[in-house]
């Protein structure tokens, strides 16, 4: 674990190297988690040390504001995202290497922000459980702008560490932080929806996994009618938007799957 500073922010960084000998050419592995109460230790266990097991180098980190990285009070818009993202890993001395992003709920929603703006940098995509639509983002406002109310002035914190629930109580305090004392909540609500225009643009190959019960599957469903490169679409039964939590399993052999097959595509279009 390290911290390292990146366009002007302090982040909490984890790297876990590739087992046998590293390859260049293979994209970095690099997780994006989920907002508010989400960090990088989501993601721990479930995937990235599998992921890394198999061969692929990965990154983890707490997105700006998020878990121990530094939290100012503006900059949690899609854009400030994409820019963080490659500030940290210029600062990681990866800026030469492609990479492959696993972005779990909003992380999912950055994933493909940063594939729009940065095709030259993101061979890969795999999306678990993506917020993709207009209407998911008017929900998430109205749900966060809620929270906000409820833990502005809350004694909650407080109790929690009484009763010595530690890690409780710190998530609580950082989703206060968050929901008032920054501009997130304002960022997320101004976030531009994306478009079948968009998707079109996406050229890089797709895993995009959901819940049977999830929301957010019509979302995924346009992604994959629309763009341009291969997209896999994989409904997970019985689940709804906790596919990373309740399906490790069966979620882990169809990301290392398709990671294999980036990379395999990758390597050989180098080779060409």
């Amino acid at each position: 674990m390290a911290h390292v500073l990146a366009d002007a922010v302090d982040f909490h960084v984890q790297r876990l190297p590739a087992a046998g000998a590293d390859d260049p050419d293979r994209p970095v592995v690099v997780f994006l988690h989920g907002l508010v109460v989400d960090n990088l230790s989501s993601f721990y266990c479930p995937l990235a040390v599998p992921v890394a097991r198999s061969g692929h180098e990965v990154v983890l980190y707490d997105l700006r504001g998020h878990g121990r990285t530094g939290r100012p009070t503006s900059g949690y818009d899609s854009g400030t995202a994409v820019r963080d993202l490659v500030a940290l890993l210029g600062a990681l001395g990866l800026a030469h290497r492609s990479v492959h992003l696993v972005g779990n709920s909003y992380g999912g929603t950055l994933a493909v922000h940063a594939a729009l703006a940065r095709p030259d940098l993101v061979a890969g995509l795999t999306l678990l459980e993506p917020p993709l639509s207009g209407a998911w983002v008017e929900n998430m406002v109205d749900t966060l702008s809620a929270a906000a109310l409820s833990l502005e002035d809350s004694e909650v914190p407080a109790q929690l560490r009484a009763l010595r629930l530690r890690k409780a109580a710190a998530l609580t305090s950082i989703a206060d932080e968050l929901l008032n004392r920054t501009t997130l909540i304002d960022d997320v609500a101004a976030g531009r929806v994306f478009t079948p225009a968009d998707y079109a643009r996406l050229r890089c190959p797709v895993l995009a996994v959901c819940g049977e019960h999830s929301e957010l599957v019509p979302g995924v469903m346009e992604l994959a009618e629309h763009a341009t490169g291969p997209c896999c679409v994989e409904i997970l039964p019985g689940l709804g938007h906790d596919v990373l939590k309740e399906s490790s399993g069966a979620l882990r052999k169809s990301v290392l799957a398709h990671l294999d097959e980036v990379a395999a595509l990758r390597t050989g279009a180098l080779v060409r």
